[in-house]
């Protein structure tokens, strides 16, 4: 595969009056999982669309593990995969019995079938439930199944599309695990997500979509660092002092009424916390806890965008 698994030049979709991508650019890696984060209505699901050849762009180039999508898009299906945000199995099979099923729809053959299913189930640490029906099995086992399905014809790029929605903490780091071990076997991931800490954990690249456009591209520490690299936290005990605390901060101070809680960018870690603790106890305000800290990628993410991330996969 190509030193680039996805290549995305000036994309354009139109649905109607509304840019749904407006000239998206985009470059992934191969052997990378880069993340996708954008607000509702940016464009995140369009643009997988279009990558999976399940929609076709009105403008510009589009090319998926070295095929072009417009002209070669049976080449392409044949070397990717797609996990959605909803269950694609059954529930009444087994989950070994799922395996099977998605072997033979994609023409493996009966035996070449059966082996695969159990290579994934091994692979995915489901052997061991492997006869026992998918209703049966806590979220993270499911989702994990789903990714496993998805894998079933051991695709070179894989697009994986709010994979954690809905699961428990404990689901979603089962999941994480599984993703990771993709990536150290050369797959490509192209993952969006609503779950900013998911970027952070897994992707080795981010793109922030909005408007139909990238409007920053970068590592997730790359991303944190445009916001002026560490910040400074102070919690305070009495929420009547919280805006004196923040007069107290570095410039550029910010409030959360909701957490008692002050912050500020700071650029010499060790000389801003000495200075905000000796500011704060000059002026006799009690803190409950005073922290230096790397800023987060929602911090990044409502400053490129002007909002919070959305909620709702788009």
């Amino acid at each position: 595969m190509a030193a680039d698994a996805i290549i995305v030049e000036g994309v354009r979709k139109r649905f109607g009056e509304k840019a749904a991508l407006d000239g998206l650019d985009l470059r992934v890696g191969s052997g990378t999982v880069h993340g996708v984060l954008g607000p509702n209505g940016a464009g995140k699901t369009t643009a997988v669309r279009v990558l999976a050849t399940l929609l076709r762009a009105d403008e510009g180039r589009v090319e998926v593990a070295g095929h072009d999508v417009r002209r070669r898009p049976d080449e392409v299906r044949r070397r990717i995969g797609l996990l959605g945000q909803h269950a694609a199995v059954d529930e009444e099979l087994s989950g070994r019995q799922n395996l099977d099923m998605f072997g033979r729809l994609h023409h493996l053959g009966a035996r070449h079938a059966r082996v695969r299913a159990d290579e994934l189930l091994e692979r995915f640490g489901l052997a061991e439930t492997g006869r026992k029906a998918v209703k049966r099995y806590s979220g993270g086992m499911r989702r994990r199944l789903d990714l496993a399905a998805s894998l079933i014809t051991d695709p070179e790029v894989l697009f994986l599309d709010e994979p954690t929605t809905g699961l428990d903490p404990r689901g979603r780091a089962e999941v994480w695990e599984s993703v990771r071990s993709l990536v150290g076997g050369g797959t490509t991931v192209l993952l969006t997500t609503q779950y900013l800490e998911e970027a952070d954990q897994l992707a080795d690249r981010v793109s922030v979509i909005d408007g139909g456009r990238v409007v920053a591209d970068g590592t997730p520490d790359g991303l944190k660092e445009r916001l002026g690299g560490d910040r400074i936290d102070v919690v305070v005990r009495d929420a009547a002092q919280l805006a004196r605390t923040a007069e107290l901060l570095p410039e550029g101070a910010t409030v959360d009424a909701d957490r008692r809680l002050a912050s500020a960018p700071v650029t010499d870690r060790m000389e801003a916390l000495t200075g905000v603790v000796r500011a704060l106890r000059d002026a006799g305000i009690d803190a409950e806890d005073v922290a230096l800290r790397r800023p987060t990628l929602d911090e990044v993410f409502l400053s490129l965008t002007g909002r919070p991330k959305e909620t709702e996969a788009v």
